[in-house]
């Protein structure tokens, strides 16, 4: 099996995966986030060395870089974190910024989708002005009664915008 598909399809099947379990279970495993970055380095470092050894590094630490402020501010789970992190250990730190566009082009369509069909849609549009104004007021930090601990408001399993961030990139 060549490296140019071999690595697509690991991602592939990790973003599935992980898409599968987070809309089951919104969650994301630890087994999978961990052992597929682990998978990534040692794949990349067998098959380019120290070089892909980089490769993988780089693309981990691009991935936790990214989602790990939103994370910060209680918008989104650790496991998405930790699942980003994973697909740029595959993807190396080019493809991973690619990806983490795509994915956040796409949650923001699905979000609106999901507050549409659930009659939030305003609400969630008044928040988005609360938090600002209270960044501009307070500095950028978590803001109470608008984090994942908040029960009533709607989730989206975040895997699946990464899914079809991960399909576009290899697409393009």
């Amino acid at each position: 099996m060549t490296s140019s598909f071999a690595i697509p399809s690991a991602v592939i099947a990790i973003s599935l995966i992980a898409c599968v379990t987070d809309l089951r279970t919104q969650r994301i495993p630890n087994v999978l986030t961990f052992g597929a970055a682990i998978a990534g380095l040692v794949a990349h470092t067998a098959l380019g060395g120290a070089t892909g050894a980089l490769t993988a590094s780089s693309g981990w630490l691009t991935g936790l870089i990214i989602f790990l402020p939103f994370f910060a501010l209680g918008g989104m789970g650790g496991g998405d974190v930790k699942l980003l992190a994973a697909l740029g250990a595959w993807l190396g730190a080019y493809e991973t910024l690619y990806v983490a566009l795509y994915a956040g082009a796409a949650g923001g369509a699905l979000a609106v989708v999901v507050a549409s069909s659930r009659g939030y849609l305003r609400v969630a549009l008044t928040n988005v002005l609360d938090i600002l104004r209270y960044w501009c007021e307070s500095g950028i930090r978590p803001v109470p009664n608008f984090t994942l601990d908040t029960p009533d408001a709607p989730r989206l399993a975040y895997a699946l915008p990464m899914f079809l961030g991960v399909v576009v990139t290899l697409w393009l």
